[in-house]
């Protein structure tokens, strides 16, 4: 054997093993009531909302012939108090023209218009039917860290189960039915990042309050963005269920000029103080 190919042999064979990397650790994947857990968990961990919020609420219908609702589609300009959702709303006409001074609170599944964009979305649905003066909101439920269980995170999750999980794009799509009471737990399909599991989409159900009349059910389809770090809802799309065929078949609302105000004057939230407090309205 020439010498070169035996000293090239035997370099070969004294040369250290060149070291290979361990494998990377196997990574659970999360089951779809994990999923849940977690973005139920990522949207509270935004919780409490801003103490204040200002919004332009754009309420557009069509009536059962499918000409625009003049009369049932109108533009609100609201101010809110996340502690109690008292609220005061001025409707918009043309120009500079506003409404009267009108005490609202603005909440979903209620004889009235949905709101606010900063309404805790995992929230039951009430237990009865409301008035705005007989109002009692719940407080903010509490963020619950997730448990941690060896090397493992866990999160309980009671109100739903997944019955399906997929990726659509960017997005992780879960479709939901409530473990007990569907008339009050009222998400359906739930749309998040699949990165961050922060909410984009839900599809929930609500009611149609007739005034003395029947109560059908709407299905709303909820877009929902993202202002100065809290999620906020900029769109819905209802429509009325149960047979019902009269004018707003098909809603939509946008939630428009959403702000963040550090503070509100307190007689906004008393409307037994509009009154004396007219030439002070916001417009």
């Amino acid at each position: 054997m020439p010498f070169a190919l035996m000293f090239a042999l035997a370099l070969a064979v004294a040369a250290p093993a060149t070291p290979v990397a361990p494998a990377p650790e196997a990574t659970a994947t999360p089951t779809p009531q994990r999923v849940l857990a977690i973005i139920r968990s990522v949207f509270r961990s935004h919780r409490p909302p801003p103490p204040f919020i200002t919004y332009t609420l754009i309420r557009s219908q069509k009536d059962d012939h499918g000409f625009p609702d003049f009369v049932n589609s109108y533009t609100y300009h609201i101010w809110a108090r996340s502690l109690d959702r008292a609220a005061l709303a001025r409707k918009v006409f043309r120009d500079t023209y506003r409404g009267d001074l009108e005490f609202q609170r603005p909440s979903f599944n209620e004889p009235w218009d949905p709101g606010p964009p900063t309404a805790d979305l995992f929230e039951p649905a009430p237990a009865k039917v409301h008035t705005v003066d007989n109002f009692v909101p719940t407080p903010e439920p509490a963020q619950t860290p997730l448990r941690v269980i060896g090397e493992i995170g866990i999160a309980g999750e009671f109100d739903y189960t997944v019955k399906a999980l997929a990726e659509e794009g960017d997005l992780v799509h879960l479709s939901v039915i409530p473990v007990r009471d569907p008339d009050r737990n009222r998400l359906r399909e739930i749309y998040a990042d699949k990165k961050t599991f922060e909410l984009r989409k839900l599809v929930a159900t609500d009611k149609l309050f007739i005034d003395r009349g029947p109560v059908y059910g709407v299905t709303f389809t909820i877009t929902i963005g993202t202002l100065e770090g809290h999620p906020i809802v900029t769109d819905i799309h209802g429509v009325v269920g149960d047979n019902y065929s009269g004018d707003g078949q098909e809603v939509d609302y946008k939630f428009r000029d959403t702000k963040f105000p550090a503070s509100l004057p307190d007689w906004y939230f008393d409307k037994r103080s509009y009154a004396q407090h007219k030439s002070e309205a916001p417009s």
